[in-house]
């Protein structure tokens, strides 16, 4: 049953669909999808063309909104918005700790988890699309991973869509996660070089935190094991538009005095543990490298063997010497799932999923040559998360598709830059910018 209600200025509906797990087996087990329906009170009644927004991830569930802020409201003064829940996040039928058990041993686990990649959600969206628009296609907005869905989605099934847009999510359509990592660390490292230009009272502040990881064993409240790693893997912040400041803010009231000496101070734990937790989005750290893989090579903790390519990043080495401590950003790593509670019982469904070599492809580079879709997508400048050469490529590769390449966003432009970006890219695509 669907229970609408109001915000200022909004109509939301909460909406359910039943699935099949397997699109291959539709007479097999199903699972449950979550959709808000939002339209805003002025428009309930009328005839709207709808806008499917996927969130970025893997693993999160999509936004809760309050109100009409960034792009939303700018989408609302002409769409009906459905904001999927993508399989396996919020409430679609959610994969964690808590419910993966149910699934039976980590084999099955593994196995089940294959059939959360950027196909199914695509094809979970045509399941509901005939639902939701009577058949009608409808406008796909994809950030990030949700990026990545929509270029399969233009390669599973273009027939569902009258208009695709992708922000920070123009995904490579051959590269392995190898290559991925090969290209990140790079652009992360400079990503910390900027940060220490901005605020190099940090470059000591970093070393002192990392010094003392290394000293001293560290358990956060709720039992995650700060290493010296994980602290390193704070880098991510960079990778959004007040990221730098947030990280700044962090580092600067690190330490307490105490009886027994200088501390981390537990408001600095508190907000660590709250930064480094995978408890509300497990499927992030289970999948991450799975969306890279399309053929038969494993993954094999892709980002963990690269990162052995680039020694700078040993902190060990670093604080024996006078270079400034370098952080990482989105990766993942197999001490994640030692060092978080929310992943130690899914640490040998982890090896499972990285060895695996029976991965599928989730993008056709034949049929994107040939789109009619009209899609744009934004491209922003030296993207921490996604790389610009990668995504540059794969516009090149999809027939049709405007880009916008802009610096003046970092990766969340969609929602640091208010309306304009959705406003820039309805614009591309419609022929009037």
């Amino acid at each position: 049953m669907s229970v609408s209600y109001r915000q200022s200025g909004v109509v939301l509906t909460d909406r359910r669909f039943t699935v099949p797990l397997d699109h291959a087996d539709p007479a097999g087990e199903t699972i449950e999808l979550f959709a808000r329906e939002a339209v805003a009170s002025d428009k309930a009644h009328q005839d709207l063309p709808w806008l499917v927004y996927l969130q970025g991830g893997p693993g999160f569930g999509a936004n809760r909104f309050v109100g009409r802020p960034a792009w939303f409201g700018r989408a609302l003064k002409e769409f009906r918005v459905l904001l999927l829940d993508q399989r396996g996040t919020g409430a679609s039928t959610p994969a964690n700790r808590q419910t993966l058990p149910l699934r039976g041993t980590p084999e099955a686990q593994a196995d089940y988890l294959t059939h959360f990649r950027g196909d199914s959600i695509v094809a979970d969206c045509e399941a509901i699309r005939r639902e939701v628009t009577g058949g009608a296609p409808w406008t796909v907005l994809g950030q990030s991973f949700g990026g990545f869905c929509t270029v399969s989605y233009l390669s599973l099934a273009p027939e569902g869509l009258s208009t695709a847009l992708i922000t920070g999510g123009l995904p490579s359509l051959h590269a392995h996660a190898d290559d991925v990592y090969r290209a990140a660390y790079p652009r992360v490292e400079r990503k910390v070089a900027a940060h220490y230009a901005r605020y190099p009272q940090d470059v000591e502040r970093a070393r002192r935190i990392a010094d003392h990881l290394l000293t001293h064993d560290v358990v956060l409240p709720g039992g995650f094991r700060l290493t010296v790693e994980a602290f390193q893997s704070l880098g991510i912040l960079l990778g959004g538009g007040d990221g730098s400041h947030r990280l700044h803010f962090l580092l600067e009231d690190a330490f307490v005095r105490t009886p027994g000496g200088p501390e981390l101070s537990d408001a600095f734990q508190e907000e660590v543990r709250g930064l480094l937790s995978y408890a509300a989005h497990p499927l992030y750290a289970l999948l991450h490298e799975a969306i890279y893989a399309q053929d038969a090579r494993p993954t094999a903790w892709s980002a963990e063997r690269v990162r052995a390519e680039f020694p700078r990043l040993d902190a060990a080495k670093t604080l024996a010497g006078d270079e400034p401590l370098l952080f990482t950003g989105e990766s993942i790593h197999p001490w994640m799932f030692d060092a978080d509670p929310a992943l130690r019982p899914l640490r040998e469904t982890a090896e499972l999923l990285a060895a695996r070599t029976d991965w599928t492809p989730v993008y056709d580079p034949a049929r994107l040559a040939t789109n009619e879709v009209p899609v744009a997508a934004a491209v922003y400048h030296d993207d921490m998360y996604v790389d610009t050469g990668h995504a540059l490529e794969t516009a090149r590769a999809v027939r049709g598709l405007r880009t916008w390449v802009t610096d003046e966003f970092e990766h969340d432009g969609v929602r640091a830059g208010g309306p304009r970006v959705l406003d820039r890219l309805l614009a591309l695509a419609r022929d009037e910018a």
